[in-house]
């Protein structure tokens, strides 16, 4: 059976994991945590980073690559769009919540908000989150607000890896105590409603809600 290595709280984690639970796949979980990781672990994930997947003998980092390997290994149901434009654009969700938005979701504030006190018994600093909150969330919401179709999705006519890639970050965001403010952005507060109510992904925010405090 394959085996997914990352703890769960991790955006990029869950991001995996989520395509494994559209697709059906069993696997086994390692819920490795990136701090002073083994050697052996290394063999598997060469910048010791999660998440990590082995697949009998064949071994994978980064969850972008795992996902598109997902993807080849098991293409039904699909989670890339068969357009080229919209696959493209399902892509580029994906680095977005990648990218942009953990930038301010994770350090800023889940980090502050969960990480700090639960997980190193150190306070938030509250100053870092409302500066946040304040002045780097209303750009990212702004584009998306945009970009929001009325179909629930955000790329294509199907739930795609872009979904996936939002959405696995704005669960951080919601467990650290923030949502979307659906009077100023109300396509956007829909949409991620839409998109937390799935079945794959309310699966695992209810398993990871007694651990990160939803």
């Amino acid at each position: 059976m394959p085996t997914l290595y990352g703890v769960s709280a991790s955006p990029f984690v869950r991001k995996v994991r989520i395509v494994l639970a559209e697709k059906g796949i069993a696997y086994e979980h390692d819920p490795v945590i990136p701090v002073n990781v083994s050697a052996e672990y290394k063999k598997i994930s060469p910048l010791g980073k999660i998440p990590a997947y082995k697949d009998g003998d064949r071994a994978l980092a980064d969850s972008s690559v795992i996902c598109a390997y997902l993807e080849r290994a098991h293409p039904q149901p699909a989670l890339y769009p068969s357009d080229p434009y919209e696959y493209a654009r399902a892509l580029w969700f994906e680095e977005y919540g990648d990218t942009a938005l953990l930038n301010v979701f994770g350090p800023k504030i889940f980090f502050q908000r969960v990480v700090q006190p639960r997980f190193f018994s150190q306070p938030c600093d509250e100053a870092i989150v409302q500066k946040a909150v304040a002045e780097d969330l209303p750009p990212l919401f702004d584009y998306l607000e945009g970009e929001v179709g009325e179909g629930g999705v955000i790329a294509g006519t199907r739930f795609s890896i872009g979904d996936i890639g939002l959405a696995t970050q704005f669960i951080n965001l919601r467990f650290a105590g923030f949502g979307v403010d659906a009077k100023r952005w109300p396509k956007l507060a829909r949409y991620v409603d839409h998109v937390r109510a799935r079945p794959s992904i309310k699966a695992i925010i209810d398993e990871e809600a007694p651990l990160l405090g939803a």
